[in-house]
């Protein structure tokens, strides 16, 4: 900044004075003939403004929020601005430009504008423009199907957002900690996983609420909605759609409107109420072509194709879905373009065009495909596992300070209970502390466990190892098996993702993330292993519940203690029985070297493998138990030839079922 400015110093130095008040005289006419052109009583509020100098983004907010969608009027305020010195101003005219910009499909020159207000923000030292510009440089990215630089300047400005509350507890910092939730929500729902993104549009919603803010109101519903949409519940989302709309017509949001109207026509599409669709859908093309905004134009020529075609409109369908196609491909909108191509082959199906219609489906999955890539897709893994673990960090910090909270209260309490002498209050309150303070012991133990089981199954070297295992698929050209494995690993990455949120799942979940587990370290064993589950049909492994990949410990121990260092012959069996009303029984049974030989040879390793795996689970179905009558059961067998030679290892695991569950 000081070399720039030194720069210009210089430059002006070496300028003719007559050359310099030309270029003055050019401005001032320039500053004149724009003058003329804005109406006075903008003029007067600039001026205003531009005396009293608020650095507040909400009073900029409150005198310029009718002005900030016209072009020229929020140009003159950044030249003013430029003029006078005054970076919060400029601010604010470059994110409502960057906006206006975004909104008409021109993404590039929108976030030049975001990252100038961006570098004007931080070397004002204003928290909340730096915040915002980051939050709406993210939004841009995400319009573009940028997945990583999306998360990387929302993540960034969630956490500086946090950091700054805790400091100044401003209204501004916390709407923008809503903004960053709103889009991790959005993630999400890139990732298919609708229940956290429900959380995250949930816990950003209760925020919008607590600030009476409209507009992220509207925003919340909306996608509440898109995600019930996506979990098959039509009128759930429905009722959040029209929710949602009405917050828009309270603060007449074009753009609102466009996305609410074009929401309510998919349901209608999905409904079958195809000429209730065609109403809507007219309404939305006409406003979107109103707004000029090629994104939601895209979307309401696609949905327009889409009702033709069902009503068998084929022609007018065609047409239609090649200009959604021709605006998607223009602005490289990726998902509209995917969509227009896969609702053309289905046109051209039905015409019997089999030959386009297989080139259109095609081509419509390989851009479905290149959206979320494998590069994508594990950085979002990654940094949603680091955000889980600051959650739960952060859960036992809040529990921890509740705790100090509830014992500074006591000590300050001590006094009064002594002056008034009613032993009776003193001794109540020591026991509601004392329970209290239990209780957050348990959720605290609770959590811990819930952290070192996700540490536990997310270890390093099991991904590591995983992933260079896929690889020799990959330098042995072996693309088939590669393709495979690599499928079988995301699926079970998302299982045990899910699984780490849930403090129980049922059995028929937790019988197939342990197939995926097996499949996917079977690979390092070279398919050796023979893994087979056995559970008899009169068993509804529906309906049981299990704590969450309470198995995958004891088949790693079956794996690595007990088959890894036998050669040939290596199984493993899995028997769900239910023997009495009371538990289910599961039987991992191995057909390895047993546990003293096991230990024996651990002990002989330089890098000794120790599995702390058990340990947590034991704890896990202890706590397990304790919403139960009955308490789980648990034995490890030894198992041995007539000549008393060891062959194997089985573990016997009852865990006690609904039936017995405490009111």
């Amino acid at each position: 900044m000081l070399k720039r400015q030194s720069l210009i110093e210089n430059t002006y130095i070496k300028l003719p004075i007559v050359f310099f008040w030309i270029v003055l005289l050019s401005c001032f006419q320039l500053s004149t003939a724009q003058n003329n052109t804005l109406d006075t009583l903008f003029i007067e509020r600039v001026k205003t403004a531009f005396k009293n100098k608020p650095k507040d983004y909400r009073a900029l907010e409150t005198i310029f929020y009718n002005d900030k969608g016209d072009v020229l009027k929020m140009e003159y305020i950044i030249n003013q601005a430029t003029l006078k010195q005054y970076p919060e101003a400029e601010c604010y005219a470059l994110n409502a430009l960057g906006t206006t910009n975004r909104n008409k499909s021109l993404y590039e020159p929108a976030i030049q504008l975001h990252k100038k207000a961006l570098e004007i923000a931080i070397e004002a030292d204003n928290d909340v423009f730096h915040i915002m510009s980051l939050n709406l440089i993210g939004v841009v990215y995400r319009r573009m199907d940028l997945v990583k630089p999306a998360l990387d300047y929302h993540k960034e400005a969630y956490d500086l957002a946090s950091k700054m509350y805790k400091i100044n507890p401003d209204t501004e910092l916390k709407r923008s900690m809503a903004v960053s939730r709103n889009s991790m929500g959005n993630i999400y729902l890139v990732l298919k996983q609708y229940d956290l993104a429900l959380k995250q549009f949930e816990k950003s919603l209760f925020i919008e609420t607590e600030g009476n803010n409209k507009l992220g109101l509207a925003i919340n519903y909306q996608n509440i909605g898109i995600a019930l949409e996506h979990k098959g519940q039509l009128d759930e989302a429905l009722k959040n759609y029209k929710i949602s709309l009405d917050f828009n017509n309270q603060i007449d949001s074009k753009v609102g409107r466009v996305i609410c109207h074009n929401a309510i026509t998919k349901i209608y599409i999905k409904q079958g109420k195809f000429e209730e669709a065609l109403e809507l859908n007219t309404k939305a093309l006409a406003e979107a072509q109103e707004l000029g905004d090629q994104y939601y134009l895209a979307e309401t020529y696609v949905n327009l194709g889409r009702i033709q075609e069902k009503l068998g409109q084929n022609e007018a369908a065609e047409n239609n879905l090649k200009t959604a196609l021709q605006i998607s491909r223009t602005y490289d909108l990726k998902t509209f373009t995917s969509e227009s191509l896969l609702y053309l082959s289905e046109v051209y199906f039905k015409s019997e065009n089999y030959k386009d219609a297989h080139l259109f489906y095609k081509e419509s999955k390989e851009i479905e495909n290149s959206i979320t890539n494998d590069r994508n897709l594990n950085y979002v893994n990654d940094l949603i596992i680091q955000y889980e673990h600051e959650s739960k960090n952060n859960q036992i910090q809040e529990l921890a300070d509740e705790n100090e909270i509830v014992r500074n209260k006591l000590e300050r309490n001590k006094k009064l209970f002594w002056y008034t002498a009613i032993l009776i209050s003193l001794f109540t309150t020591m026991i509601i502390i004392i329970i209290r303070h239990r209780q957050l012991k348990q959720e605290k133990q609770i959590i811990t466990l819930e952290q070192d089981m996700l540490r536990s199954q997310m270890n390093p070297h099991f991904i590591f190892n995983s992933l260079n295992s896929i690889k020799l698929y990959i330098i042995n050209n072996d693309k088939e098996k590669a393709v495979y494995y690599l499928n079988k690993f995301s699926k079970l990455i998302r299982k045990i993702l899910i699984a780490s949120t849930e403090k129980e799942m049922t059995l028929e979940d937790e019988l197939d993330t342990m197939q995926l587990y097996l499949n996917i370290e079977n690979i390092r064993f070279e398919n050796e292993i023979e893994f087979r589950m056995h559970v008899p049909e009169d068993i509804d492994t529906k309906s049981v519940k299990v704590p969450s990949l309470i198995l995958q410990p004891f088949l790693e121990n079956a794996l690595w203690h007990g088959l890894s260092s036998k050669k040939h012959d290596r199984k493993i069996d899995l028997y769900v029985s239910k023997d009495s009303e009371d538990y289910i029984n599961i039987s991992i049974i191995d057909n390895g070297i047993g546990r003293i030989e096991a230990e024996k040879i651990n002990s002989l390793k330089v890098l000794k493998r120790k599995s702390v795996g058990i340990a947590i689970t034991k704890a896990r179905l202890a706590n397990f138990s304790k919403r139960y009558t009955k308490d789980y059961k648990f034995d490890i067998e030894d198992l041995y030839t007539e000549k008393d030679r060891p062959k194997g290892t089985k573990v016997i695991l009852q865990i006690p079922i609904l039936k017995n569950k405490k009111t």
